[in-house]
Order: C-alpha cells, then structure tokens, then sequence
C-alpha cells in the first residue's frame, strides 16, 4: 500500500463505516453474546450510552482511542491543502435525497479558520454544500454537509471539495431570527420550519408558569402556512397542554438522597430552562442550533443538557434532527417514566384532539394500521411495541392530511417502549442511569410531509439515518 492509498483508508476510518480492529477476546464475547455484536456510532461519531455489558464500555473506549489516531494522521496529510476529493457508495440501498456529513479533522487551513466550502460533481457543475463546526454527537473539528440527489445500489460517485477561508458567497438558505429572551424562528427563505420557545422561569403567576416551565421546538407545515405542533395554547380544553411540540422530558427522575422530579408534567417544582445558545449554523444544507438547558427539581438544578435541533434542505417534507447529551455534575440520576408521559416526543395541534381524532391513521413497519387505532406499550402486562425502528403518525388538519415519521435510531438506550394516542401524540421513551462519568445520548430524526405515507417510504427513511452512505477521502500525496 503506498502513502496515497494509506491516508485514503485513513479517511475511510474517519468518515466512513469501517472501524477499529478490535481485540480477539472482546469478538468472542460478541459472538457469545456479551456484547452486542454491532453499535453503530451516531451518525458515524460517538455512539450513545446504553445500557450493555462492560465489556461494550472497553470497546468504546477502544474506538475513541483509534479515532484520535486518525484525526492525528489526517492533520498530517492535509497540511495547507484546501482541496481533496472523496468517493461516496451507496452501499446495497438505493438512495435519495439523503444528508451527507463528511467528518473533517481540521478546522483552519494554514492559519486561517475555514469558513465555506464549494463542491463539484464528476461533471464539474457545482452541488449545493456548507461547512459547520462540530455538532454534537461528533468529535470532528468541523464537517461538510451536502444533499445526495440520488446514487443506486451498489454505485459510487466521486466529488471533489474545496475548502476556503472566505465567507459563503451567497446568504440563501436557511437562518435563524431571534426575539431575545422569548423565541427564535428558523427560517427557509421568508417560509418558517420551527420556532424554539425559549423563555425563562417566570413564577409570577400560576399561568406564567405553565406558559414557560419547558422549552420545546413548534413546527411548522411543509409549506410554512401553519403550525402542526401543540403547544402555548390559552383554551381550558386543550388536551394535555404541557405536551408541547417536539419535547424530552421523563416524569419519574430520582436523584440526591432520595429526590424526585417530574420534567414532564413540570409540577411540585420541576421545570426546564434555557440557559444559553451554544451553537448556530445557517446555510443552504440545513438550519442548526445547540442550547444548553438546565433539569430543575423542587430544590436545585440536578442536569443539565445539551440540545441540539438539525433541519436539513431536502425536498417534499421537512427532515428533523434531534440530539441531546444529558449529564449530572453531582452524582447518580435514574431516568425512568412510562410511555405516555416519558422521552422523546411528537405532539400534533390541538385541532387533531378537537376535530380529527377518528382520522389518525398510525403506519408501522407491520403495515398501515385502522383510523383511531393505537398500540401502545403496557407497563402492568410489559409487553406492546418496544424497539422499532421506525413509526409514523398521520394526522388530518384543516383539510390537509400529514404525516410524521418517528426514526429511533439502535445506538439509543433500549428497551425503547413506544407509546399511540389518536388525538396527535407519540414517541417512545426509555429507562436510563446517568453518573458523573456516563451521560445520556441520543439521537432521533423525524420527518414531516403532506398526505399518507407508505411502509416502504418511512423504512427507506430508518435505514438512511441508521446506515449512512460511505465516505472515503482520497488525499493526494
């Protein structure tokens, strides 16, 4: 293998599927069931904590110690150089319109920090891309972002990149406008996708309190003409109002010496806030931001978060990415719940619950299922839908049908328990211990689009989030 052909494996380590090499002893366990065979990473960074053996905590620790040697020999290769070119294979799936991030290990080009990026295809004609920093569930100094149209199965395509210290060219896109202490829109054009409802603890009056005792994402239709997400509403006959848009929270939390809260329902003291805006990235790919939220108990703050919200420029819907670390600074946290009132959620507007009801349809990997009917997990029998990929909810508004496909992704803690409700809620939740040196990662994405979708649509969704295009880097000698 001469050096070109080793710093391209190089990179194909760094950006791509393959891993470490890893010890005799710890694929013996795997093949004996101590460890689960295969843990993707998170998009291809750090994988999620999760419930498994130690000996999974070894081989973690294992791939993040090969990664620093990657990101120490490609900071070599690179040098100076601003371009490169990189080969991306769809592997045994056809693709469309899929996210690609590519995992840079270098943030300046000599001295200067890199501050755009420009792509060209095998014809030369320039494809849409941006450059951001790290996002949260990677550990690259920065990462390019485009949108592959479409590549077969079993086919390749090969693009060069050019990286430049000058800012972008254009200002098309998507950005963010905020209204200090209050929200901040994320904007397509003049066209809203989502609103992040960020206002402090306001304990004046008991309705001020409810108004801001969580922070959560509104979003809006693909064509930006309405909201579909609940959440904020003044009418006495909303249904649940403390469901509210895209929201994480868990209802049983045991922390300290014997200490409970409940950040979902945000009662006996418990709330979430809004700290600070940690990161921000706009552009013609997607629309990023990271917050940093603390957990409240009755007495003090016992977490704190780390959030992050991606929405990505592909076409016919709107594809949602969310990530969150979750830590404690103090000690052991138990994070636990039930389906209806625990994890990562989706409710739909509160005109479902009025009007619409009978017309949620619910689509599962086992198929599309009848009007109104729902599955949920029960926590008296334990048994009802745990661990699915995949699950979509279609809901009518007005006289628009939509639908929103909920992507779990395997690297997240499981026994994911999913939960159904007609009037326009699910999402699935999980049960987690957080320690000083084990925090809670996860990672979902949905997608919203108008009208009914098919299985086979939602599957193809799942399996490009959890099994991603390869990258391989070509780095010239």
């Amino acid at each position: 293998m001469n050096k070109s052909e080793k710093l391209s494996y190089i990179f194909h380590l760094l950006v791509g599927t393959a891993r470490c090499a890893v010890p005799a002893r710890v694929q013996r366990a795997e093949r004996m069931g101590h460890v689960h065979a295969h843990v993707p990473r998170l998009n291809g960074a750090e994988t999620a904590q999760r419930a498994v053996p130690t000996n999974s905590g070894f081989r973690n620790r294992l791939s993040f110690a090969c990664l620093a040697v990657y990101f120490a020999a490609a900071v070599w290769a690179f040098g100076d150089s601003s371009s490169f070119e990189f080969t991306v294979a769809a592997g045994e799936r056809e693709r469309n319109q899929v996210p690609v991030r590519v995992l840079m290990p270098r943030g300046p080009i000599g001295k200067d920090r890199i501050a755009s990026v420009t792509l060209a295809g095998p014809d030369g004609k320039s494809i849409p891309a941006q450059w951001t920093g790290p996002g949260l569930t990677s550990i690259a100094a920065g990462e390019l972002h485009f949108v592959l149209p479409h590549l077969a199965a079993g086919e390749s395509v090969r693009l060069k990149a050019t990286l430049s210290t000058e800012s972008p060219s254009s200002r098309r896109g998507f950005t963010w406008r905020d209204q200090p202490g209050h929200h901040t829109d994320l904007m397509f054009g003049e066209r809203k996708i989502v609103t992040y409802h960020y206002e402090r603890l306001d304990e004046s009056t008991p309705g001020s309190r409810v108004r801001t005792y969580k922070v959560f994402h509104h979003v809006f239709s693909p064509k930006g003409d309405r909201i579909v997400t609940g959440g904020l509403n003044e009418d006495p006959k909303v249904h649940s109002p403390h469901h509210r848009g895209i929201f994480y929270g868990f209802n049983r939390i045991a922390y300290g010496d014997g200490k409970r809260a409940d950040t979902w329902h945000c009662i006996d003291g418990a709330f979430q806030q809004h700290e600070r805006f940690l990161a921000s990235e706009e552009g013609p790919v997607l629309g990023r931001h990271r917050v940093d939220i603390s957990w409240h108990g009755k007495d003090a703050a016992f977490a704190e978060e780390e959030r992050e919200l991606t929405v990505y420029n592909v076409p016919g819907g709107h594809l949602i990415e969310f990530a969150s670390r979750l830590r404690s600074p103090s000690g052991r946290v138990r994070i636990d719940g039930d389906p209806q009132h625990a994890g990562f959620q989706f409710r739909a507007h509160n005109d479902v619950d009025a009007y619409t009801t009978n017309q949620t349809i619910f689509v599962r990997p086992d198929g599309i299922g009848k009007p109104a009917e729902t599955r949920n997990w029960d926590p008296q029998t334990r048994k009802g839908p745990v661990n699915l990929p995949w699950n979509a909810m279609s809901f009518v508004l007005g006289n628009k049908r939509y639908t929103v496909a909920y992507l779990d992704h395997p690297g997240n803690p499981k026994e994911a328990r999913f939960s159904e409700r007609e009037y326009g809620r699910f999402g699935s939740y999980f049960e987690y211990t957080i320690e000083k040196d084990k925090p809670l990662t996860v990672n979902y994405r949905l997608w919203l689009q108008e009208g009914l979708m098919k299985p086979e649509e939602a599957a193809a969704l799942s399996n490009d989030f959890v099994d991603p295009v390869q990258v391989t880097v070509h780095v010239p000698e």
